[in-house]
């Protein structure tokens, strides 16, 4: 009799191409990726059990869930989207990245705190609701001749990301959910605006790129142009610094550099695409990564060692 597929789910609403990365490398061990929505999921408290229901695996957990990506919603169904990932970890199912790794650095805040009470070179970065505390942070920082980039706490590739030029732009917050982060500024050492990504699996960078732009955002997804970078250590060192600050699996930590020719970390991306970069380095990737989560799939007590 044929062995069983043993299958873990992937966690996205849109597969696209790191999916069918991600499905090809766990192909390797001998597994099969499901991919699932957590809009699909649901927790049934009874009078017998407490389970979490996923659809495609109604008779046996998963044996890992790979987060690709969580879907945005109302403050409710995100913590209870969350709230299933952390059922998950406490149920026994390896969970990668961790939702507690997750939380602190999906929310920007979070990450700058964590990076600045660590003693770690990120911008200067001011969170807070009230419009009065922020126009008082803004005129402080122009009058002193600095420019405010104003974030989503909660947003990925650069989308709503803007620089205020007056006061008033302050006042529309429907898209940044009533809360003002404002980021100084990073003048560009250059003509040329850029950044670094570095991508970080188990605590190691292991591979790097710079984008470019001719725009202030060097987002890929907003068309910067990706090219491979040798990592010098101070690089290398940063990045896994960034990580192991925030304890997580894997993550892709965005470096710039100022006029100062100082490193300075803007952010640590806890789903991190790979698309552009793996167009420019030669390390897969994909199959990093999941070496990495069969390895906290190993390690987890009660499951069957898993090899290629």
């Amino acid at each position: 009799m044929a062995k069983p597929v043993q299958q873990v789910a992937i966690i996205t609403d849109d597969p696209g191409w790191h999916g069918r990365q991600l499905r090809q490398a766990l192909a390797r061990y001998g597994l099969e990726g499901h991919y699932l929505s957590l809009l699909d999921a649901a927790i049934v408290v009874d009078s017998d059990t407490a389970r979490i229901v996923i659809p495609g695996f109604e008779t046996a957990p998963p044996l890992g869930v790979f987060i690709r990506g969580i879907p945005g919603g109302t403050l409710e169904q995100v913590i209870f989207r969350l709230d299933i990932l952390h059922m998950l970890v406490e149920t026994g199912t390896t969970v990668f990245n961790t939702p507690r790794a997750i939380e602190r650095t999906v929310d920007k805040a979070m990450t700058s705190f964590l990076l600045r009470h660590a003693g770690m070179p990120t911008p200067p970065t001011w969170v807070c609701e009230s419009h009065e505390q922020a126009r008082n942070i803004y005129q402080r920082e122009t009058a002193a001749g600095h420019r405010l980039v104003m974030k989503p706490v909660f947003g990925s590739q650069g989308i709503g990301v803007r620089i205020p030029e007056n006061p008033a732009a302050l006042a529309d917050t429907e898209d940044f959910g009533g809360v003002y982060y404002l980021q100084r500024f990073v003048e560009p050492a250059s003509n040329v605006f850029s950044d670094i990504r570095v991508f970080v699996i188990d605590g190691q960078a292991v591979a790097a790129m710079r984008r470019s732009h001719h725009d202030w955002i060097t987002n890929r997804a907003q068309g910067a142009r990706c090219e491979r970078l040798v990592m010098s250590e101070p690089i290398r060192s940063m990045a896994e610094d960034a990580v192991r600050i925030c304890d997580i699996d894997y993550a892709g930590v965005d470096l710039i550099v100022d006029r100062n020719g100082q490193l300075q970390v803007l952010e640590v991306n806890s789903v991190p695409a790979w698309w552009g970069l793996q167009k420019v380095v030669d390390v897969d990737i994909s199959a990093a990564l999941i070496d990495s989560f069969v390895d906290r799939i190993n390690q987890s007590a009660g499951n069957p060692a898993l090899c290629r």
